[in-house]
């Protein structure tokens, strides 16, 4: 709901010669409150992982009470119907679609994943369906959820098509690579599983810093020249960052690591306060609550897709190679092979969340097998660098699978932003 009305919001607040620069703030102070809750909820974490959900209540609360008081209806307000038939089959459309993409990229039967689940593919052919059930009701009811008829618009249509394909292309890199830091890169520099998870978020700073340097500056910028150049100049910027991230080996240097990942963090802003200031220009007053819903749906939609098609491309990667080379390796360091067997046989999802989630994964996998095994055995099995030295080869093969798939995305997206046309704001001659 905030992200929803937060473009309208501050779209009716500015005039049009600001609202870039307006986005680009309103898009530093969420990326910096992320930052300070990834922060927050490390720390928390380390002394119970409960803590965690308690960071929302006071914020809650203070933002409650914060935004009765202070927030004033500028905009133009227009009262309408429900569009109740158009609200029914779009939640029920996306929530299907996204509960086969989360049950879709867990284990089904013998497989490594779930897309040959009949209960996935219900969900995701039927909430399809729903969705186009529900984009035909939106062209005949007077008062529409989604106002189809602003995608004739080359600025909004375009914009929200670089939205979506960006949001593919970037949500399900922020998993990825904190899996990358956390499985394998901070234990092979002498991090515990059970540290990493507050520490990937500080070696993750970087991409931070990135938004918060090029947001406003873009969003500026672009209320001088428009938001062309500038959104399909940073799509162009990270699919080129992507393309620098298939060089780098597992164990990277980090300064050349922090590099990228800032160079993406500019690049994304570059392309986020632009991109949304030349969709809200381009709607009539009247319609910028819904011109920022549609946005931010799409946004999360994006998200959410990219989740399921990263995690899958890189569970397709490990799945040729890592159960040869976790059996290999256990094995070789004095598993019974019936026990390697059935480890290395285990779905790959469970042990990339292991050590999501700040566990040793070897130690999660094995369980009791350990307590058989001689001392000194035990020992060399759960030491930090046993697992990040055995998943490395695998592991990185999914992530160049990844990273190629996310570079299309970014180029593909800056073709759709360069379609939208010069600098444009509705009511202007």
């Amino acid at each position: 709901m905030i992200m929803a009305t937060s473009a309208a919001i501050l779209t009716d607040a500015f005039p049009p010669h600001q609202r870039g620069m307006a986005l680009g703030i309103n898009t530093v102070a969420g990326i910096a409150g992320a930052f300070v809750g990834l922060m927050m909820g490390g720390i928390l974490s380390t002394v119970d992982w409960h803590l965690v959900f308690l960071v929302s209540v006071p914020v809650g609360v203070f933002g409650t009470i914060w935004a009765y008081l202070k927030l004033r209806e500028l905009g133009v307000v227009r009262r309408a119907r429900v569009d109740w038939w158009g609200n029914l089959t779009f939640a029920a459309g996306l929530v299907a679609v996204l509960v086969g993409i989360t049950y879709g990229i867990q284990p089904y039967g013998g497989d490594s994943m779930g897309w040959t689940n009949p209960m996935v593919l219900a969900a995701l052919l039927g909430g399809t369906l729903l969705l186009v059930v529900f984009v035909v009701i939106e062209t005949r009811v007077r008062e529409p959820l989604f106002r189809v008829s602003l995608f004739r618009r080359p600025a909004f249509s375009a914009g929200n098509l670089a939205t979506l394909l960006s949001s593919i292309g970037r949500g399900g890199l922020m998993f990825i690579l904190i899996i990358w830091l956390q499985g394998i890169w901070l234990p092979l520099h002498g991090y515990s599983f059970q540290e990493t998870p507050f520490w990937a978020a500080i070696y993750m700073l970087p991409m931070t810093v990135g938004f918060l340097v090029a947001g406003p500056i873009s969003g500026y910028l672009s209320d001088r020249f428009g938001a062309r150049p500038f959104a399909t100049g940073g799509m162009v910027a990270a699919a080129a960052a992507f393309g620098l991230m298939l060089l780098l080996p597992a164990n990277f240097s980090y300064p050349i690591f922090a590099a990228l990942i800032l160079s993406f963090g500019l690049a994304m802003g570059l392309f986020a306060s632009p991109n949304a200031a030349g969709i809200m220009n381009s709607v009539p007053a009247d319609q910028r609550g819904v011109a920022g819903g549609m946005l931010a749906t799409v946004q999360n939609a994006g998200m959410n897709l990219s989740i399921g098609l990263f995690f899958s491309l890189i569970v397709t990667g490990l799945s040729s190679s890592l159960p040869g080379t976790l059996y290999r390796g256990l094995t070789s360091a004095g598993v019974p092979g019936a026990e390697a067997a059935k480890v290395a046989h285990l779905p790959p999802v469970g042990t990339l969340f292991a050590a999501f989630l700040g566990y040793n994964p070897i130690q999660t996998l094995l369980g009791p097998t350990l307590a058989q095994l001689p001392a000194g055995r035990a020992a060399e099995l759960t030491a930090r660098t046993f697992f990040p030295h055995l998943i490395s080869d695998p592991f990185m093969a999914g992530m160049h699978l990844t990273f190629v798939f996310a570079l299309v995305m970014m180029l593909v997206a800056a073709l759709a932003s360069s379609l939208r046309g010069g600098k444009y704001v509705h009511g202007d001659p």
